[in-house]
């Protein structure tokens, strides 16, 4: 994941009526921890910081944040929206080293028609929507996708059955379904008949 420039200031205003003005001149409040100071207050621009969202895949963004005059890596660690607009009201950043691996949520999204579904009438069923990984701060993909062709009906694909890139680390139980093909009317259709078979061979 390559860094993307953002600037940021630090803020003084902690008061609730004071961020909401911020808000209303088309600021961003936000705070920025990890490193080895106390975590900071800063603000952004609200619209800059919307141009940012709007070109990433998913919300794990990797930013160069220019901040009283030097600058830093961090992560984009959360971003609280307001529920009726959607808008960010306000953003966590988490400051990172480019020689240290972080622990980071993201999510997997499936890629292709799997087989049980185009062939056999199933459904694709995506259970887990995100994983923990642990890679450095440049491995960090914003979206894992997972080739599903080759999937059967009834069949499974679990957590720790996930291709992933060697430079990253899996976190988290390796059994937990991640996605799977329901059993559809073709799959169904060819197993009675099997079973038809198999009872018609053992009467005779």
């Amino acid at each position: 994941m390559e860094a993307v420039a953002l600037n940021a200031q630090s803020r003084s205003e902690l008061k609730r009526s004071r961020v909401k003005k911020l808000r209303d001149n088309g600021v961003l409040p936000g705070v920025l921890y990890g490193g080895s100071e106390d975590p900071k207050a800063v603000s952004i621009c609200a619209t800059e910081f919307t141009k940012l969202m709007k070109h990433s895949a998913s919300e794990n963004i990797l930013v160069d944040l220019a901040v009283d005059g030097g600058n830093l890596l961090a992560m984009v660690q959360e971003v609280q929206h307001h529920p009726l607009s959607g808008n960010a009201l306000h953003v966590d950043f988490r400051e990172v080293r480019a020689d240290q691996p972080i622990i980071a949520t993201v999510p997997i999204e499936p890629r292709g028609e799997a087989y049980g579904v185009k062939n056999e009438g199933g459904l694709l069923e995506h259970v887990l929507f995100s994983i923990k990984v642990k890679a450095l701060p440049k491995d960090l993909p914003e979206v894992i996708d997972v080739d599903v062709t080759e999937m059967r009906s009834g069949q499974t694909m679990h957590l720790g059955e996930i291709p992933l890139p060697e430079n990253l680390e899996v976190i988290g139980e390796k059994g937990i379904p991640a996605f799977s093909i329901s059993v559809g009317r073709a799959a169904r259709a060819e197993a009675a008949q099997e079973k038809a078979a198999a009872a018609a061979a053992a009467a005779k």
